[in-house]
């Protein structure tokens, strides 16, 4: 049975990634390694392909790099992608301080900022027949409460679904249900086509400073923690943007990139300056630097009933993917 282990990395690449190594022959020639990486130490590499296991000498290693999953059925990527598979690539883009994999699960902790960094991510199979008993006792033992994250078809809760049903015999109240919307970042609309109003203008960094933070309110934070800093910058890459006013930040957004996937986040707009076109500039910002960085798609998560937000998204290109809730334990 799968045990509980520490996530490994190797350079920039992930034990759990799917990733190509080019690799030498022992005639000379070379060859590609397509699969998941199931491990890796200071003299080797194990990549799961198609045809099986295979280990690879690191010295012989001649190029490596992570790919986004394969389709799990006909259309563009952003629509092709399976549920896990998209679970799995919107948590690179919010890496948590802590995790511990169970099986196909991600156990996450980040002292308690979002529920994304601090869930456990359900997706696959967990190996063991006692995973909601280990889920409780992994943040009991941090003295955060035990969630789940659960993805699921956009129309309903996930209803029938085994965890499902365990979960709510057990007790498990519902948290923020939530949907995912993808599209073709080519289809998204460019900075150059949504102008804003006079007086306004963008600034980018690759980092928040603390006029971004200051206008970031996570579920009504009034300041974002430490922990929530270091979350932020947890992609492979990021771009913080805010749209000003003068000299005041009016509206702010993040970027994320992974192999093949753009991330939208944290796009948020003052009272004062709402209804003014705002959002909509954000998202097309995203939308070039992602072009220019090569991803084919982009995804972003919104509250099922936040129907404005919908609206927004779904009028730049985005159509829904799937949904997704957390499931909390009753407490002690």
């Amino acid at each position: 049975m799968a045990e509980v282990t520490r996530t490994h990395v190797i350079e920039d690449l992930q034990v759990g990634s799917r990733v190509v190594v080019r690799h030498r022959l022992p005639d000379g020639a070379a060859s590609d390694a397509l699969g998941d990486l199931v491990a890796a130490d200071d003299t080797t590499l194990r990549v799961a392909t198609r045809r099986g296991e295979v280990t690879l000498a690191r010295a012989d290693v001649l190029a490596a790099k992570a790919v986004p999953p394969p389709p799990a059925r006909k259309g563009p990527p952003h629509t092709a992608i399976g549920t896990d598979d998209l679970e799995r690539v919107m948590a690179e883009h919010w890496r948590p301080l802590e995790r511990l994999d169970l099986g196909g699960w991600r156990l996450r902790a980040s002292e308690g900022f979002t529920g994304r960094a601090n869930s456990a991510l359900a997706v696959g199979d967990p190996g063991v027949p006692d995973a909601v008993e280990r889920v409780e006792r992994f943040y009991v033992e941090r003295g955060l409460p035990a969630v789940v994250a659960v993805a699921h078809p956009a129309d309903g809760l996930g209803e029938g679904d085994p965890l499902v049903d365990d979960l709510t015999a057990r007790g498990w109240t519902v948290r923020t249900p939530t949907v995912v919307m993808t599209a073709a970042t080519d289809d998204l609309p460019a900075a150059r086509e949504v102008a804003l109003p006079d007086g306004l203008h963008v600034e980018t960094r690759p980092e928040p400073d603390d006029a971004w933070l200051a206008q970031y309110h996570y579920q009504g934070a009034p300041t974002v923690p430490a922990a929530g800093r270091r979350i932020l910058v947890s992609a492979d890459e990021q771009v913080f943007l805010r749209i000003l006013d003068g000299t005041e930040t009016v509206a702010i957004a993040r970027g994320s990139l992974s192999p093949g996937w753009a991330g939208v986040t944290a796009v948020e707009t003052a009272p004062s300056h709402r209804r003014r076109g705002l959002g909509r500039r954000l998202l097309a910002e995203v939308a070039d630097w992602a072009r220019d960085r090569g991803a084919a798609s982009t995804y972003l998560q919104v509250q099922a009933d936040n129907s404005g937000a919908r609206a927004l998204y779904g009028g730049t290109g985005f159509t829904v993917h799937h949904g997704y809730h957390y499931r909390v334990a009753p407490s002690a």
